[in-house]
C-alpha cells in the first residue's frame, strides 16, 4: 500500500449532492452562479436536504419550522454564560452544539423522518447561539430570535438588537448560499466518518465544528480580515505583500487545492464587498484586497477563494471577526446535516488503511534492562 498525502485526489465515496467539475460548484446539478444570483439560503438548505428546489408552500413550511425551532433552551443561554469572555467563538460553538442533544428528546432517535427534524432544528438553533455568545461576551442580553424572516434577517437582528438593512440582509444571505456547500471538503468529510459508525447526527455537527475550526479550513477568512488589519492602508499594500512573497510566506485567501483557475464563489463575494463598500462609505477593505489579489495574482497566478472577500464582506457588515468561521458554519451546516443523511442512507464504515513507516521487526526489552 502506497499513501496518497492529505487523501489528495483520492475519491472516497459517491454523492449526489454537490459536485466540482471542470472549475465549476453545482448543488444538486444547478451551478453555483444561479443559486447566489437567484435563490435564498432557504432554497438551498431544501434543495441539499431533498435534492429539489422547493415549491412556494413547502418553502413556507421550511420558514415556518425554522422559526418554530430558533429557540435555544434556557438551559443551552445559561451554559453560555458560563463560557470565558474570551473563548474562541468556534470552540464555544463546538461545545454548545454538542451539549444540544442534551435536550433534545430526538437526539437517539435514528429514523430518517427524525434525523430530518433534527437537521432543521440545527439550522434553526446554530444562528441563535452564535448571536447569542457574541452578545452574552459583550455584557449584553441574547434577543430572542424574530419569527417570520430568514436565517439571515434573523442572525443580524439577534447579533444587533436592530432591524437589518436590506442590503446588508442580502449579501449575508448570498454569503451563505456560496457557503452552504462544497463536495467532500474537511468538515463535511469529518462529519461523514463521525455518522459512518452509527453515531447521532450532533456527534456528526460536532465533528465537522471541530475540522472547520483550523485555519486552512474555516479559519482563513478570519486569518484574511487580520492581514488586512495589519496593512492597514491600501498605500501599504505593495510593501507588504512583496516582502511575503520575496519570503515565501503564505497569503491567505489565495489558492485552492481543487480549483486551479480560481474559485467560483470569490467573483460574487468581491461584487458584494464593493457594494457593501459603497453602501458604508468605507471602499479601504475592497481597495485592499483588490491591490492584494493584483499583485498575488499577477505574480504567484494564485487567485483568490471564497475566503478572501467574505473577510472584507462580514466587516462591512460590522461582524466582529472571531464570528466569520461560526457563520460559515451556519451556512456549512446545512451541506453537513445534507450529507449526514445521505450517509445513513447508504452507510458502510469509513476505515481507510495507513502505510507503515516505523521500524520493522523490533523487540520487547524488559524495563530492567532498558
Amino acid at each position: 500500500m502506497t499513501a496518497t498525502k492529505g487523501l489528495e485526489g483520492i475519491v472516497a465515496t459517491t454523492s449526489s449532492i454537490s459536485s466540482i467539475i471542470d472549475g465549476y460548484l453545482t448543488y444538486r446539478g444547478i451551478n453555483i452562479d444561479e443559486l447566489a444570483e437567484q435563490a435564498t439560503f432557504e432554497e438551498v438548505a431544501y434543495l441539499l436536504w431533498f435534492g429539489k428546489l422547493p415549491t412556494q408552500s413547502e418553502l413556507d413550511q421550511l420558514l415556518a419550522d425554522l422559526s418554530k425551532e430558533a429557540a435555544v433552551p434556557a438551559e443551552m443561554i445559561s451554559q453560555l454564560r458560563t463560557y470565558p469572555k474570551d473563548a474562541n467563538s468556534m470552540a464555544a460553538l463546538r461545545s454548545a452544539v454538542s451539549s444540544l442533544a442534551l435536550y433534545d428528546a430526538e437526539a437517539n432517535d435514528m429514523s430518517k423522518e427524525a434525523n430530518i427534524r433534527k437537521a432543521i432544528r440545527l439550522q434553526a438553533q446554530l444562528p441563535t447561539i452564535v448571536a447569542a455568545f457574541a452578545r452574552i461576551r459583550q455584557g449584553l442580553e441574547p434577543v430572542a430570535p424574530k419569527q417570520g424572516v430568514s436565517v439571515a434577517h434573523n442572525f443580524l437582528y439577534m447579533l444587533t438588537g436592530q432591524e437589518p438593512d436590506e442590503v446588508a440582509v442580502k449579501a449575508l444571505d448570498t454569503a451563505l448560499v456560496l457557503h452552504a456547500d462544497h463536495e467532500l471538503n474537511a468538515s463535511t468529510f469529518a462529519a461523514r466518518v463521525t455518522v459512518a459508525t452509527l453515531s447521532d447526527i450532533y456527534s456528526g455537527v460536532t465533528s465537522a465544528i471541530g475540522a472547520l475550526k483550523g485555519p486552512l479550513h474555516g479559519g482563513a477568512n478570519e486569518a484574511v480580515m487580520a492581514m488586512l488589519e495589519e496593512i492597514g492602508s491600501p498605500d501599504q499594500v505593495e510593501s507588504y505583500i512583496s516582502g511575503k512573497l520575496e519570503n515565501k510566506e503564505k497569503i491567505m485567501g489565495f489558492g485552492h487545492r481543487v480549483y486551479k483557475n480560481g474559485d467560483p464563489r470569490a467573483k460574487h463575494l468581491m461584487k458584494m464587498s464593493r457594494e457593501l463598500g459603497e453602501l458604508t462609505g468605507n471602499l479601504r477593505w475592497y481597495d485592499m484586497s483588490i491591490r492584494i489579489e493584483e499583485l498575488v495574482t499577477g505574480q504567484k497566478g494564485l487567485k483568490p477563494n471564497v475566503d478572501f472577500y467574505s473577510a472584507s464582506v462580514y466587516t462591512s457588515l460590522e461582524i466582529p471577526r472571531d464570528l466569520f468561521t461560526p457563520i460559515f458554519a451556519i451556512s456549512r451546516l446545512s451541506g453537513w446535516t445534507a450529507h449526514i443523511l445521505e450517509q445513513y442512507d447508504n452507510n458502510r464504515l469509513i476505515r481507510p488503511r495507513a502505510e507503515y513507516t516505523g521500524p520493522e521487526k523490533a523487540q520487547y526489552i524488559p524495563v530492567s534492562k532498558r
